[in-house]
């Protein structure tokens, strides 16, 4: 069709698209009234953008999705109203004017209005129910959030912390209200505020369950459920139960000991030589609330990015270096937050975000697909003497190929059902019950185990029925290392907690031959992790810093930023009061400096190293 199209316009399309005349290009993208093969031709953004309305595949829209850019509406500049109602203002601000405005500006401005006369009397009510809500909002650590915040870009916790703060506001007595992690992306000031919420619920007659392993929110609590002792099939037991200062006394608990610090999470006594090293540096960034900062990023060391929520530590590493990076590497077509420049990254040579998004969203995809270990699990299966007598080659034993898997449920082991209005549900396979293949092939065993019964094993059986395998070996106890020696090989990514995705992430990443020169990049990698977990992954991420490379963590969880190499605390406060760099450097470094929220909780949990 474009050919047709040069024809007609004298253009050829060998010629670079920059280097076409402005209307050549404007008629390209937008397209003419030339007729071609029976149609107009509409040009390539009006063809998109009807394939996008038309289509309902989701891939397609996906596609489509990565070429287009959400833009301020043109007529009303993104106020949403009409010229006609944004013309009524109170105390000189329309109404746009005052939804943009964040949680703590909103308090001070209806708090100072200022209203006389028969002005005061129509909005005293109107007042106190906004203002009420307002104060809300800020007690639970959301006074940066500007009200016209979309939802969709609000992370989980605030999403969470909105709901709390709508049900303080209702002043309801007797509700039972389950809370799971509300401390999820919480600063510890911040953290101080959401539990003086919980204590007001709590204290006007409400009974609150939290699921929780922050430390500050665990003693806080007036009665305590201790699950475990481990987890999986080690846990599922109730091992202490009781008022917080008995639970704290009892010897079986290891939440406890972590508590009495009978057992704790070490910083190094030696951390990693600052001097000389080479660096990222990121100049003028200036994305969202981000104030025009110069940010170095040392090489070869274990970071973290600290700050009170809303500080700007995402826009940071994640809409500006991350993004910048991953187009330099990657050509990645997501647009970076504005920034001057970043020098540095030829010292690196591939940039991994490991973040708790699942690993697949449908049942096939699980650990053993993910980590690549399958692929010599079913090449074991395929030269088995039963495996040669029959045929069976590699394929014969993946649910993803026609031959071997259950055709009835295709390889998933379960049945979707629509509900049209409500959530999919899955049921097992009444053919296969589960086990995903056919009954030929599942007859094929190896140490007495079929294809099925391996993707069944947890990854510490596994381990001891792979013993001889080096290339399933490793994999596995990597998966082990990370704290995942409880989740099944053939798990359903559907199931696994963002903390468990996360970790099987990091143990694909781990098993692949290190270059020493990747950024690694964690966004709160110790949401859903108990202290001993933390640990674990600790090791991982050190390990992975051992062999040369850079670990940048955003984390709010002092046990991990005690034991960083370099900290880049930004703040002070959140929105508006933060983006700023308050101060960067060691841990040591960063308790000493008054301005830091981060060194004040940080100076009571650093271990004095000597010297």
């Amino acid at each position: 069709m474009l050919k047709e199209v040069a024809g007609h316009y004298h253009f050829d399309v060998e010629t670079p698209f920059s280097k076409l005349g402005r209307e050549t290009q404007k008629m390209i993208m937008y397209g003419s009234d030339l007729q071609v093969w029976g149609r107009r031709y509409e040009g390539v953004i009006n063809q998109l953008e009807r394939l996008f309305r038309e289509t309902e595949s989701e891939y397609l829209k996906e596609e489509i999705n990565k070429y287009m850019s959400v833009l301020p509406c043109p007529k009303c500049g993104g106020a949403r109203l009409k010229p006609e109602s944004l013309s009524f203002t109170i105390g000189g601000r329309s109404i746009d004017k005052v939804t943009s405005l964040s949680v703590k500006q909103a308090l001070d401005y209806f708090g100072s209005l200022g209203l006389g006369g028969k002005d005061a009397a129509i909005a005293r009510q109107s007042l106190k129910e906004i203002l009420a809500r307002l104060k809300f909002m800020a007690d639970v650590g959301l006074d940066y959030l500007t009200l016209d915040r979309a939802s969709a870009t609000l992370s989980g916790g605030e999403s969470q912390r909105i709901r709390l703060a709508t049900q303080i506001g209702s002043g309801l007595v007797g509700v039972v209200y389950v809370l799971d992690e509300p401390s999820i992306g919480l600063h510890q000031r911040d953290n101080d505020k959401l539990l003086d919420s919980l204590k007001r619920l709590r204290d006007i007659g409400n009974t609150l369950i939290v699921v929780e392993h922050d430390e500050a929110t665990i003693r806080s609590a007036d009665y305590i459920v201790d699950l475990g002792p481990g987890a999986g099939k080690h846990g599922g037991r109730i091992v202490c139960a009781g008022e917080t200062g008995e639970f704290l006394k009892s010897p079986d608990s290891l939440t406890a000991k972590y508590l009495r610090g009978e057992v704790r999470i070490e910083a190094s006594a030696v951390r990693r030589a600052l001097k000389g090293r080479k660096s990222l540096e990121i100049r003028g960034a200036k994305e969202h609330n981000l104030k025009d900062i110069d940010v170095k990023i040392p090489l070869g060391v274990f970071a973290c990015v600290t700050g009170v929520s809303g500080s700007g530590k995402s826009t940071l590493v994640d809409e500006i270096l991350y993004r910048a990076l991953a187009q330099k590497f990657y050509k990645a077509k997501e647009k970076p937050g504005k920034f001057r420049s970043i020098s540095g990254t030829e010292n690196i040579d591939k940039v991994i975000v490991i973040d708790q998004s699942p690993i697949g969203r449908t049942p096939r995809s699980n650990p053993a697909t993910y980590t690549g270990m399958f692929t010599p699990i079913r090449e074991l299966f395929s030269r088995l003497q039963e495996s040669k007598l029959r045929g069976f080659k590699p394929g014969r034993f993946s649910f993803n190929v026609k031959g071997g898997r259950c055709e009835a449920c295709q390889g998933d082991g379960v049945i979707r059902v629509e509900m049209h209005f409500l959530p999919d549900v899955y049921v097992t396979c009444e053919v296969c019950k589960g086990a995903r293949f056919s009954e030929q092939t599942l007859e094929v065993k190896y140490k007495g185990n079929s294809i099925s019964d391996v993707l069944s094993m947890t990854v510490e059986d596994a381990l001891v029925l792979f013993e001889n395998m080096p290339r399933i070996r490793e994999k596995l106890r990597v998966l082990n290392d990370v704290g995942l020696g409880y989740v099944e090989l053939g798990q359903s990514a559907t199931t696994l907690s963002g903390g468990e995705a996360q970790r099987v992430k990091l143990a694909t990443e781990l098993s692949k031959r290190s270059t020493g020169r990747t950024l690694y990049i964690l966004d709160e990698p110790t949401t859903g992790l108990h202290f001993a977990d933390v640990d674990k992954l600790l090791k991982v991420l050190h390990a992975l810093v051992d062999q040369g490379n850079t670990v940048l963590v955003i984390e709010h969880n002092l046990d991990v930023v005690k034991t960083a190499d370099y900290i880049i605390d930004l703040g002070p406060e959140g929105g508006d009061g933060g983006g700023e760099l308050v101060a960067s450097g060691t841990p040591e470094e960063i308790a000493k400096d008054k301005r830091s929220y981060t060194g004040v909780y940080l100076k009571k949990v650093l271990r004095q190293i000597p010297g």
